[in-house]
């Protein structure tokens, strides 16, 4: 072989090696770039972005043509230096192609190029992107041959392929990039919690956010108008259920502003106060409607305050827009709230907590992972963990946090001390069962 032909050939595999290391690089960039990234950009009007935007939404036709191109490229040059090598050294220049080749391709044409794009793969992508129409358009009417044959292969053996993602698998995904959401500060880790918040509000029922029935605060409406007057005037309340006959048949919602609007009205006079008509109509939602489609319905309807009924019209409790928007934000505290309602820390670090408290926002404010699918707050949670009905005194081990029973109005338990796992526990206690103290 003269070095004239040696120059062609090696300049021949280089060309070859070079366009496999792009197919391998446009292919880790279009994976690995950010669709909201690219997405920012598009709307900006960058249109390489909206390029590579469009393949990531039909990715399955772009990877077809790019492990074309690859197989083709890979083989043509093994091919070519087989040839040549078996030429100058009889049947093991086969192997020395093989193996020489095999090296060369792995490093330069697969894994070189994959770790620079890898580190920018936005600017990767962005860089591919006028190479990508063009390609796609000469390559679509054999990729799709391609794609059509390999299907109807997987089909004849029992496997049917769906394109695109199920929704699941998105919110998945939307999940994965929130926990990968960089900084570990306070504020990072806040973001992370509000937007997995916001995730949870399509499957997070209003039972489990809201305030029971036993808890709310309401006025029986067959009170004298001077009395009514006095409790709204000491409630921390701004709308004020209205009941009548027995506390579950409300019969409307009385607003602090437009009840002080119609005493300024009447001059003062609160024998005029006719409370039935400055009420506005109650409004009733079934217990398993969604915190995502209760938000819409507050929006749609301009309302900030909801009775939650069960599938029998029987009264559960009640839901405000403040309470979806805490979801979102944690607590929102104003100078009539505590800060953490219904939760004291104790000097010995264990936790006092009224019965009533929801897990959600125990597990929300103390980074807890109590389960909420069974039971919605802390008192449902040791009934249905105990089936039983505890006594004041009683003990048990839950899921790792030790549970004392402090209080009991009836069948209710008003008030538990939590110690979470990391505190010490008492010798003697055992998971879901108790111990009886003297």
């Amino acid at each position: 072989m003269t070095i004239f032909y040696a120059i062609v050939f090696v300049i021949v595999v280089l060309i070859f090696i070079i366009l496999t290391g792009l197919c391998s690089a446009s292919e880790a960039a279009v994976l690995a770039a950010s669709r909201v990234r690219l997405y920012h950009l598009s709307k900006k009007g960058n249109t390489k972005a909206s390029i590579v935007l469009n393949i990531q939404s039909h990715i399955g036709g772009f990877i077809s043509t790019i492990i074309l191109l690859n197989t083709w490229f890979n083989t043509l040059v093994t091919a070519l230096t087989t040839a040549i090598l078996t030429y100058l050294f009889g049947p093991m220049g086969a192997l020395y192609a093989a193996i020489g080749m095999g090296a060369l391709i792995t490093v330069y044409g697969e894994v070189l190029p994959k770790m620079y794009v890898y580190t920018c793969p936005d600017r990767s992508a962005l860089a591919f992107a006028p190479f990508f129409k063009p390609l796609l358009t000469l390559m679509t009417p054999l990729t799709k041959l391609i794609n059509f044959l390999a299907q109807e292969s997987l089909y004849l053996i029992g496997i049917n392929i769906k394109n695109g993602l199920t929704e699941s698998a998105t919110a998945e995904e939307l999940l994965g990039a929130i926990e990968l959401h960089a900084g570990t500060s306070r504020e990072a880790e806040y973001e992370r919690a509000m937007l997995r918040s916001i995730l949870d509000l399509t499957t997070v029922e209003v039972t489990e956010i809201m305030k029971h029935r036993k808890t709310m605060f309401m006025i029986d409406i067959e009170l004298p108008n001077q009395e009514i007057v006095d409790l709204v005037l000491k409630a921390s309340y701004t709308r004020i259920p209205l009941w009548k006959g027995n506390p579950e048949n409300i019969v409307g919602v009385l607003h602090a502003k437009a009840l002080f609007r119609a005493l300024k009205a009447h001059q003062g006079d609160v024998s005029k106060l006719n409370i039935k008509k400055i009420a506005s109509s109650p409004w009733f939602v079934p217990e398993t409607t969604t915190l995502f489609s209760q938000l819409a319905a507050f929006r749609e309807r301009r309302e900030h305050f909801a009775l939650v009924i069960d599938e029998y019209g029987d009264l559960q409790g009640m839901l405000t827009l403040e309470d979806i928007l805490e979801e979102i934000v944690g607590e929102i505290v104003d100078e009539h709230d505590v800060e953490i309602p219904g939760v004291r820390i104790t000097p010995d670090g264990t936790y006092m907590i009224e019965g009533a408290v929801t897990i959600r926002d125990l597990n929300r404010l103390f980074k807890w992972e109590l389960p909420d699918e069974h039971a919605a707050t802390v008192a449902g949670l040791i009934l249905h963990e105990t089936r039983e009905i505890p006594e004041v005194g009683q003990s048990f081990l839950i899921y790792g946090f030790r549970v004392d029973i402090v209080r009991r109005h009836r069948h209710q338990i008003t008030l538990v001390r939590l110690t979470p796992p990391q505190l010490p526990q008492e010798k003697g206690s055992s998971n879901k069962g108790h111990e009886d103290h003297p």
